[in-house]
C-alpha cells in the first residue's frame, strides 16, 4: 500500500535518492539562513527590538543545514546540485514571495513594511515546515539514524512558527492587520502553487532514482495535485490565521547547537 511512511522509508533507505534529499533540503535551509541574516542586518530602524530573534531564526536555520550534511556525511556521500525546478525558496522569490534577494544584498536598511513581509512570508512557510517535520517525527521519530535530528528540526521549526504569530499579533495590534492580513493571503495562494510544482518536480526525480513504475509515479503525482486542488478551495486559510501560540518568546534566547551525527 502506498503511503507517506512506505514512500519516505523508500527514500531514506537508497543512497541517491537520500542524498537528493538531504542536499535539497540543506540548500532550503542555508539560504533561509543567509536571509535571516541579512534580514537581521538591515532591520528597520524602528525594528531594532527583533535583530536579535530574526539573528535567532537565521542561526537555526543555518544549523538546519548543517544537519541534513551531517546526515549524508555519515553515509559517506556528497551533496548534490539542488534541480532549479525543487528550489523552493528561489521560486518563491521568482514570484515576488518575501523579501527579494537584490534588496537583500544592498547595504540600505529596510522599511516597516518589509520587516511585516518577512515576518508574514515567514508564518506561511513555517507552517509547510512545521506540518512537514511533525509527520516525519510521527513516521521516523525513533528512526536510529534520523531521529534525533528530525526531533530538534521539529521543535526549532515549532518555535519559528510560534515567533512568527507572537510577533504578527503584536504588529497587528499596532495598526498593521491589513497589510499583514493581505501580505499572508498573497504568501500563501503563491506558495501551495510552487509546493505544488516543487513536490511534483521532486517526486519526478525520485521516482527515475528508484525506478518507480509509471502506475506508481501517476498515482503520486495525482495525489500531488488532489492536494494542491483542496488547499487552493480552503485549506489555504489555516496558513494565514493568526493566534497567541503557546510557546511565547519563542525565540528570545540563544540558539541551541546541532549535535554531533
Amino acid at each position: 500500500m502506498l503511503t507517506a511512511k512506505s514512500l519516505f522509508q523508500e527514500i531514506i533507505d537508497d543512497d541517491e535518492s537520500f542524498r537528493l534529499f538531504c542536499s535539497i533540503a540543506a540548500s532550503g535551509e542555508t539560504q533561509g539562513g543567509w536571509e535571516n541574516a541579512r534580514i537581521a542586518a538591515l532591520v528597520a530602524p524602528g525594528m531594532r527590538d527583533l535583530a536579535p530573534k530574526i539573528t535567532r531564526h537565521g542561526a537555526d536555520e543555518d544549523k538546519h543545514g548543517r544537519i541534513f550534511n551531517a546526515l549524508m556525511k555519515k553515509r559517506g556521500l556528497e551533496p548534490v546540485p539542488v534541480p532549479p525546478e525543487t528550489d523552493y525558496t528561489m521560486l518563491l522569490e521568482q514570484r515576488g514571495i518575501g523579501l527579494a534577494h537584490d534588496k537583500l544584498r544592498r547595504d540600505e536598511p529596510l522599511t516597516d513594511e518589509d520587516i511585516v513581509v518577512y515576518l508574514a512570508h515567514s508564518r506561511v512557510t513555517e507552517q509547510r515546515a512545521a506540518d512537514q517535520m511533525d509527520m516525519l517525527v510521527t513516521y521516523f521519530g525513533e528512526h536510529p539514524e534520523l531521529g534525533k535530528a528530525i526531533h530538534m528540526i521539529d521543535n526549532d521549526e515549532a518555535n519559528h512558527l510560534a515567533y512568527c504569530h507572537e510577533e504578527l499579533l503584536r504588529l497587528a495590534r499596532a495598526g498593521r492587520g491589513r497589510l499583514i492580513q493581505r501580505t499572508l493571503r498573497e504568501s500563501a495562494l503563491a506558495e501551495i502553487q510552487v509546493y505544488r510544482d516543487v513536490s511534483l518536480a521532486v517526486m519526478e526525480h525520485m521516482g527515475r532514482i528508484l525506478r518507480w513504475p509509471k502506475p506508481k509515479a501517476a498515482a503520486l503525482a495525482a495525489g500531488i495535485r488532489g492536494m494542491y486542488v483542496y488547499e487552493r478551495a480552503a485549506g489555504w486559510h489555516r496558513m494565514v490565521a493568526l493566534h497567541m501560540p503557546e510557546r511565547r518568546d519563542a525565540l528570545g534566547g540563544p540558539a541551541t547547537p546541532a549535535p554531533a551525527f
